[in-house]
């Protein structure tokens, strides 16, 4: 298996074979993506990091689509929503806290938003923490993390660390139970939340009740079965990715490191996990051999792969049946994790 390289320097070229065989996005994903398409935005790969991150975004595209079918484009509703400043690995960060309504200790989720390390707000990905902390009745605190390519790997796994610990010491200030605190994040996000459980196990800092792990960025080889067959998707793809991983990394060497090779950490030890993936995305064979590896690791988790939807599709309840049905299966997982 080519790792490295494979990582960063992607042929163009798709197969035949590949090609034919990319799965077809259902009527509801479809209609997402042609909203997104309608917004012209560039391949990101041709852009700067400033410039990318100016582009459309599925979540446009999402209220694009309400909008169209004259629905509501509010966000869904939170008792509180506030954004704060929290201790990151090298100086204050902003985070999003989305607090439901109760009385007592809440438990607490450190939500990590994707954007491959480089672009993508809290605001994009404001929609998941929304739903999950009403789901869950529970506190998610969504971290703002240090991004690339002006800070480099790893920036982001320092402040990821740095976030869930000074959650552990301040949960009560916000009504947060700090025995009852876990970890989730898609993509990127995904990638950091594993890796602060897997830091914590080894720091001997209290580890989270569980890891929420939704179309987790997992390993660093770029021919895999999913890569093959989505090698031209929306709205990721492989030379997205390629791009993505050339900016955060500082050489080509770290695709080696385990932090972002996560299939080859030691993953012994570590709380039950819920890992998420979607059928039309690169990043579908990582979550699959990344649980397959937790669980050959002595790891609990419960593994799911939606068909017909598309890497972002979780965040889109509003317009999408599969990710209320991913956005259920993940609260009932926090919940159990929560009563234990």
């Amino acid at each position: 298996m080519i790792r490295v390289a494979s990582l960063v320097g992607i042929s163009a070229t798709t197969s035949l074979l590949s090609a034919h065989a990319a799965p077809k996005p259902n009527s509801e994903m479809k209609a997402v993506l042609d909203q997104l398409q309608s917004k012209g935005g560039k391949p990101i790969e041709s852009l700067t990091a400033a410039e990318a991150r100016n582009q459309p975004t599925p979540t446009d595209a999402v209220k694009s689509l309400l909008e169209a079918k004259k629905k509501d484009v509010n966000p869904e509703p939170v008792a509180e929503v506030r954004d704060i400043q929290i201790d990151g690995a090298a100086g204050k960060i902003s985070a999003r806290l989305y607090k439901p309504e109760g009385k007592g200790a809440l438990p607490v989720v450190v939500y990590f938003h994707g954007g491959g390390f480089v672009i993508a707000t809290n605001d994009v990905y404001d929609a998941t923490p929304r739903a999950l902390a009403n789901l869950t009745h529970s506190i998610f605190l969504s971290v703002e993390y240090r991004k690339a390519p002006e800070s480099k790997f790893p920036a982001a796994h320092e402040d990821a660390f740095a976030a869930y610990q000074w959650v552990l010491k301040n949960a009560a200030s916000f009504g947060g139970d700090p025995m009852k605190v876990a970890v989730a994040g898609e993509s990127a996000g995904a990638n950091l939340a594993l890796n602060t459980a897997i830091k914590a196990r080894d720091m001997k800092v209290q580890l989270p009740v569980h890891e929420l792990l939704v179309y987790p960025v997992a390993s660093s080889d770029m021919n895999s079965k999913s890569y093959e067959e989505n090698s031209n998707a929306k709205p990721l793809n492989r030379p997205m990715m390629s791009w993505f991983v050339k900016n955060y990394l500082n050489n080509p060497g770290e695709a080696k490191d385990p932090r972002i090779d996560l299939v080859h950490a030691n993953l012994k030890g570590l709380a039950p996990a819920t890992v998420i993936t979607a059928e039309i995305d690169p990043l579908r064979s990582d979550g699959k051999e990344l649980s397959e590896k937790l669980k050959a690791a002595g790891v609990k988790v419960h593994y799911e792969d939606y068909k017909g939807v598309t890497h972002e599709f979780f965040g889109m309840a509003a317009v999408l049946k599969e990710a209320k049905k991913a956005q259920t299966v993940a609260a009932d997982d926090l919940k159990k994790s929560f009563i234990k």
